[in-house]
């Protein structure tokens, strides 16, 4: 693993590049769709809608919230590695794949990827039992712990996907087991 000043440098500007995305869709929308032009992922509907939907927000209220969330979490797990943040991204799209094909209402936003880096920051920790990953873990829970209520459907606001919440952190979890490197 390369020194945690190297990783800090190497990772500080991939979730804003990645952020770029949906800050550009929503953009397009408010300025030619009058924000009707969204890219969610909807029982029933196309596969794509499964690999847009973290980049498309119904409104700025809603990335702006969303952008918060992520950009402290994706740097969180970057100090662990580039790999290990897009295991997280492949656990949150391999995870909502059910969530398409089963639940019956559509969601999209990037809060489905925000629980999944959650849930990859508490878990490694307690796997890896490193000194870094140990005080990712125990940072994520002191700082972010206020979001898990959300991930069950009576305690999540009306109109808000808990089920996304929850796959995504169900996807976190599988990439902190799929990443987790034994304490040497």
């Amino acid at each position: 693993m390369a020194p945690f000043s190297t990783q800090l440098r190497r990772g500080f500007w991939l979730p804003i590049l990645v952020l770029a995305l949906p800050w550009g869709q929503e953009l397009l929308d408010q300025v030619f769709f009058a924000g009707r032009w969204n890219l969610p992922m909807e029982p029933g509907g196309s596969f794509l809608g499964v690999l847009t939907a973290p980049f498309s927000h119904a409104g700025f209220g809603h990335l702006i919230s969303n952008s918060l969330w992520f950009l402290p979490l994706s740097w969180l797990v970057l100090l662990q590695g580039r790999r290990d943040y897009l295991a997280v991204w492949l656990g949150v799209y391999l995870m909502a794949i059910p969530v398409w094909l089963f639940w019956p209402y559509g969601s999209h936003g990037l809060s489905g990827v925000v629980y999944g880096l959650l849930g990859y920051l508490l878990l490694v920790g307690w796997l890896e039992k490193r000194m870094l990953s140990l005080l990712l873990s125990v940072v994520a829970l002191l700082s972010y712990g206020a979001l898990l209520p959300s991930l069950l459907p009576f305690l999540s606001p009306p109109g808000v996907s808990w089920i996304g919440h929850l796959s995504g952190f169900a996807g976190g979890v599988l990439a902190a087991f799929a990443m987790h490197r034994e304490p040497t």
